[in-house]
């Protein structure tokens, strides 16, 4: 079959393909434990389900116009007001089918092939795939400990930067100071960002800041992605949104609606349902913990080096001291111990893994790490 050069460059997100290799060999009979993407053991908020079951038994699940229900933008304009201190109208938000789908969009309306976008590495796989399929050139900046104004002055021109704040994978939340320079620098250079917020709620230490708060985002361009899915136990029910101004709102909107339309009604009652239902302190302190024992494992292992993890669903270790060549480190790991975990190089980083604590409970996170640490060990014997 002949298929068209600009999909023949294109390759499937190395996060979902290991994901879908551990699949596989589970299915096959294998015990393979998984903590290549973070995907919740612990279920979706009580009220969201409540909310799903009175969905499933409505009479009528309609299409909704593409930038979502006109009640769940309301909704979402007002947890903007009321949670992060940003003023919006209900125009100013599209709901869309996961974060992803935002991101490309909105890079999608913001800038034209041949562009440059500023992504720091390590990044979220995505963030460069996305740019790549838009022939938008991708440049990658190592993130800093901190972002100050030197480093962005030394940045080459860009039409865009796509932020994760909090990050992924490394668990940084960005400070008010950093950001007040991202500000600075974005104005001064007609930089629009992009900034994926998707974690805002899993934060352990430090205080989320959204970049919106300290501009005038409409006059700036800032679009801002939130998503229900690590925050509420629901990473597979795509339940996404973004705030921007209205015209680019629009742009998405016309992009959206030849391509998947609305999200479905049923993730849209979701979606309102889970952030109707404010903070997830309990899973957020349910998480905390086993954060707590994957970083206490992890410090057991001498060729191993954990950053001190802020936010978010993932360990990032540095083996760098044992390998730095992740991609082999990580095939012989679910080879010989059936542990699944993302190679460094997939995140832009040679030297590191990452890999979820979520997924399993203490127990099982302590047989995954028992596992990985023999199987370091031994290539150091």
């Amino acid at each position: 079959m002949l298929l068209s050069n600009r999909i023949r460059s294109i390759r499937p997100l190395a996060t979902t393909a290991l994901h879908g290799r551990a699949e596989q060999l589970k299915a096959q009979g294998h015990d393979v434990i998984d903590l290549a993407i973070a995907i919740s053991d612990l279920p979706a908020p009580e009220s969201v389900i409540a909310r799903m079951t009175e969905g499933l038994r409505a009479p009528l699940q309609p299409y909704t116009s593409v930038v979502g229900a006109d009640d769940l933008r309301h909704g979402l304009a007002a947890k903007l007001a009321s949670e992060n201190g940003i003023v919006a109208a209900p125009h100013d938000i599209i709901v869309t089918n996961g974060a992803k789908q935002a991101v490309y969009e909105a890079l999608y309306a913001l800038t034209d092939p041949g562009d440059a976008v500023i992504v720091f590495r390590p990044y979220w796989p995505a963030n460069v795939a996305i740019p790549e399929l838009l022939g938008v050139r991708p440049i990658l900046v190592d993130l800093p400990d901190e972002v100050t104004p030197e480093l962005l002055a030394s940045l080459p021109p860009a039409r865009a930067m796509l932020l994760n704040n909090p990050h992924n994978p490394t668990g940084k939340v960005f400070t008010r100071r950093e950001l007040e320079h991202i500000r600075d620098w974005m104005l001064a250079n007609k930089v629009r960002v992009i900034c994926d917020e998707c974690y805002e709620k899993l934060i352990y230490e430090g205080e989320h800041v959204s970049l919106a708060t300290l501009c005038d985002w409409r006059e700036a361009g800032v679009v801002t992605i939130f998503s229900a899915s690590q925050s509420y136990a629901m990473m597979g029910w795509r339940a996404g949104f973004a705030l921007a101004p209205a015209p680019v709102v629009q742009a998405m909107e016309a992009l959206q609606g030849p391509i998947t339309a609305a999200a479905s009604a049923l993730t849209q009652i979701a979606t309102a349902a889970a952030f109707a239902s404010g903070d997830p302190v309990t899973l957020k302190e349910n998480y905390r913990a086993r954060r707590d024992v994957a970083l206490q494992l992890f410090a057991a292992a001498p060729w191993a080096r954990t950053h001190s993890l802020h936010s978010g669903p993932y360990l990032w270790v540095d083996i760098s001291a044992l390998t730095t060549d992740t991609l082999a480190f990580v095939e012989a790991l679910l080879e010989k111990e059936k542990i699944a975990v993302m190679p460094g190089e997939a995140l832009g980083c040679a030297g590191f893994i990452r890999l979820s604590f979520i997924s399993h409970d203490a127990d099982v996170l302590r047989a995954a790490a028992a596992r990985i640490i023999r199987f370091g060990n031994g290539l150091r014997n």
